[in-house]
């Protein structure tokens, strides 16, 4: 199948400010673009891009005085099945873990295992480990959390997000990273694009999303507490150990947020037609650090 997807920003500066965006389709899916824009500025500035030491893309500029904006569009193939199910998958015991794996076992910003690991213990360690406890614990998030766009806070911990029982993607995922951590299941922060794509549509208006992926059996699995069930078209723009690694935007200097639009959705031809389904909306602090 072919997905349309995209978006447009748009902030106000009060002098000229550095910026770090991290918007780039991630690279192991670039040779599944068919179709693209550039990434397009206004004004115009210079860009270039970097690698981050997670394997992101980063694009740096510096948005001027005033008013600026970003838009990007583009195709992408995608197979059209769902997110990969192994329930037979067992977990690696850490000290065969590859070396790039184990920092995904630690604490980090968003996800305090040291606040975390004694109701990790008590509430998974009876369940058989590998797929079976991963999937409790995303299970647990799911039912242990409620989604809101207006419970968005920038600050919010696992812990918080627990203790509070509310949240937006981002909390799901840093509350399932963190319990699967506390277990010595390696877990990592992704978001991306992610449409409504084989489920009923969200009348919200579209937004990027967040999830984590698991260290199974050697390789990476995705998980999505928030919305709990395998799901089509995922698209991957970055990874990384929790949100503060993988901000959208990132700016050094004060900015105010003026457009926020997502679009992606399955595209019925070829054709290389504005966008259709993407919608203003004043992007909750979740979305930029």
């Amino acid at each position: 199948m072919l997905i349309r997807l995209g978006y447009e920003i748009a902030i106000d500066c009060a002098g000229a400010t550095p910026v770090i965006s991290l918007l780039e389709i991630h690279k192991e899916r670039q040779a599944d673009i068919k179709r693209q824009t550039r990434v397009l500025t206004s004004p115009s500035v210079p860009t270039r891009l970097y690698h981050d030491l997670y394997g992101n893309t980063c694009r740096r500029f510096t948005a001027p005085d005033g008013g600026f904006r970003i838009l990007y569009d583009a195709v992408v193939e995608d197979s059209g099945e769902t997110d990969e199910v192994n329930t037979l998958a067992r977990e690696v015991p850490v000290a065969e873990l590859p070396d790039d794996v184990l920092c995904y076992l630690l604490g980090s910003r968003y996800c305090e295992t040291d606040h975390l690991s004694g109701l990790a213990w008590q509430l998974f360690g009876p369940v058989p480990p590998g797929w079976p406890r991963v999937q409790a614990i995303v299970d647990y998030v799911h039912n242990r959390l409620s989604f809101g766009y207006g419970y968005a806070r920038p600050t919010r911990t696992a812990a918080q997000a627990h203790e509070e029982r509310v949240g937006v993607c981002r909390d799901f995922a840093h509350l399932a990273i963190t319990l699967c951590r506390c277990m010595n299941i390696p877990a990592r922060y992704a978001n991306g694009y992610l449409g409504d794509i084989g489920v009923p549509v969200d009348p919200a208006p579209m937004d990027f999303s967040a999830w984590l992926e698991v260290f199974l059996d050697g390789k990476w699995y995705t998980f999505d507490p928030r919305h709990n069930m395998p799901r089509i078209g995922r698209v991957v723009i970055a990874r990384g150990r929790d949100a503060t690694d993988v901000p959208l935007l990132h700016s050094f200097g004060p900015h105010r947020l003026s457009l926020f639009k997502v679009w992606t959705y399955e595209q019925e031809s070829n054709l290389f037609n504005p966008p259709h389904r993407g919608v203003d909306r004043t992007a909750s602090a979740q979305m930029l650090a």
